[in-house]
């Protein structure tokens, strides 16, 4: 039996290359949930299908995904909301 295909549409405001990156991160998840549904980049990930679970492994995707660290204080609900607030908070903790 196939994995169920999962369709990312990405929002145009979207920055291409971290987003597409994070779309496939969180495709992958989905897929491992045997969910399928279409997600865009300000869907709630949560509605999505992710657990809280898949939440902490999000986090750590993108930690090894973008060679980033992610500070305790970043950790938060709001920022993982969608790939959005994900992209949104990669790039405040890349500016400096």
């Amino acid at each position: 039996m196939s994995a169920p295909k999962v369709e990312i549409v990405m929002d145009a405001m979207a920055p291409q290359a971290a987003a597409m990156r994070i779309c496939a991160i969180v495709q992958r998840m989905l897929v491992k949930r045997a969910i399928s549904k279409t997600v865009g980049t300000t869907d709630n990930l949560r509605e999505a299908g992710l657990s809280s679970l898949d939440m902490v492994n999000l986090m750590l995707a993108i930690e090894g995904e973008f060679d980033i660290f992610i500070p305790q204080a970043e950790m938060t609900p709001e920022n993982f909301v969608c790939i959005d607030a994900i992209e949104a908070m990669m790039a405040r903790l890349t500016a400096a």
